[in-house]
């Protein structure tokens, strides 16, 4: 007897760890960058400083896995969102690959963004 595998609990795997993720860097980061440093609160980094940082490769490594994480977050909401607010889940397959696919072409910008940093 053969079962028939779902992708649905790592989608789901996806969805919590972007979530999770996304809470707790997104605002760290937007606060630093978006408010703090511009209005003087914290002295701001140099670009020589951030440039060196940003090659890093632990530093590379963190913000692929942010932005991977959060576009999936995204798309299993969008998902989601589709199907029960308003009600496609007729169309359930185009939906899923519309969604995930691009979380996966955002993806492999991400990689090819992050790579020409180095």
């Amino acid at each position: 007897m053969t079962t028939k595998r779902s992708p649905e609990p790592l989608l789901w795997l996806l969805f919590s760890s972007g979530g999770m993720v996304a809470a707790m860097l997104v605002p760290v980061l937007l606060f630093l960058f978006g408010v703090a440093f511009p209005l003087g609160w914290l002295t701001a980094p140099g670009h020589d400083y951030l440039a060196s940082v940003v090659s890093h490769p632990v530093t590379l490594l963190v913000l692929f896995g942010l932005c991977v994480l959060a576009l999936f977050h995204w798309a299993h909401r969008f998902r989601y969102t589709l199907y029960d607010g308003l009600q496609l889940k007729r169309y359930r397959v185009p939906i899923g690959i519309l969604c995930y696919g691009g979380a996966i072409a955002g993806s492999v910008v991400v990689a090819l963004v992050l790579l020409r940093a180095i």
